[in-house]
């Protein structure tokens, strides 16, 4: 079995249009989005649309929250962007998606944490930059949850681990937002220091499970551009560079 996992898509069309077509020659027996779908200055709508033709699950993301369900005066402009392009019809598709689903026997899927979307499972923040966690606050951060493979977002960060007798915890990056500096009061800043789209591949076969990273070239400079003319240059800077400066 081969399982496609993307997350934090963020609105960019091209990119998850490249990350598509890329799936679509590892011979995947399905795929699992993470949530974070249409939050940012590019294409909300669209993206919205093609998510919500597919028969794929999708868990719900804390922006997808946000944009679903916030007075749009609370949003941060990214949200708002994003709401004001969407229909009632998209709102209520965002506003039901599961926040926590089993993918697969034993394979859950969520956001941030098993309790909290908004939350990262597997970093932290160091010098206003996530690095790693210590293995004992990832496995607080599961709680009493029991699962062979844990599937996560909301860092844009890829990651790929063990815990020691506990699960395989998998973050395949960002499809659509390369570099971030997160919704709190301390910045948190999250860098994948290229502009590429990235997903992963979760494999099982007759010696286990392990999966691929992948980061995947596409149209950057139009996400670029699509962000300057919506008004953010800073979200124009970091799909040019995947940096956060």
């Amino acid at each position: 079995m081969r399982i496609a996992v993307i997350a934090d898509i963020h609105g960019n069309l091209p990119a998850l249009e490249a990350v598509l077509a890329d799936i679509r020659r590892h011979d995947v027996t399905r795929m699992v989005n993470l949530g974070d779908c249409v939050s940012g200055p590019l294409w909300p709508r669209e993206v919205c649309e093609l998510l919500m033709a597919s028969s794929n699950l999708t868990v719900r993301g804390n922006h997808d929250r946000w944009v679903s369900g916030r007075d749009p005066q609370r949003m941060g402009a990214s949200d708002r962007f994003a709401h004001t392009r969407l229909n009632k019809v998209h709102l209520q598709w965002l506003g039901s998606l599961p926040p926590i689903a089993e993918a697969d026997p034993g394979i859950v899927a969520c956001h941030g944490t098993p309790a909290n979307d908004n939350q990262h499972l597997i970093e932290e923040k160091s010098d206003c930059r996530l690095v790693r966690a210590h293995p004992s606050a990832i496995r607080k951060r599961l709680g009493d949850l029991r699962a062979s493979v844990v599937l996560c977002g909301h860092s844009h960060q890829q990651h790929l681990i063990k815990l020691a007798d506990g699960p395989l915890i998998l973050n395949p990056g960002s499809v659509g937002c390369p570099s971030c500096d997160g919704p709190c009061e301390v910045r948190q800043a999250s860098e994948s220091v290229s502009p590429d789209a990235r997903y992963a591949v979760l494999i099982f076969d007759s010696h286990g499970v392990s999966a691929e990273l992948l980061s995947i070239p596409y149209d950057w400079r139009a996400a670029s551009a699509q962000a300057e003319k919506n008004g953010n240059p800073a979200w124009a800077r970091g799909l040019r560079t995947g940096w956060f400066l």
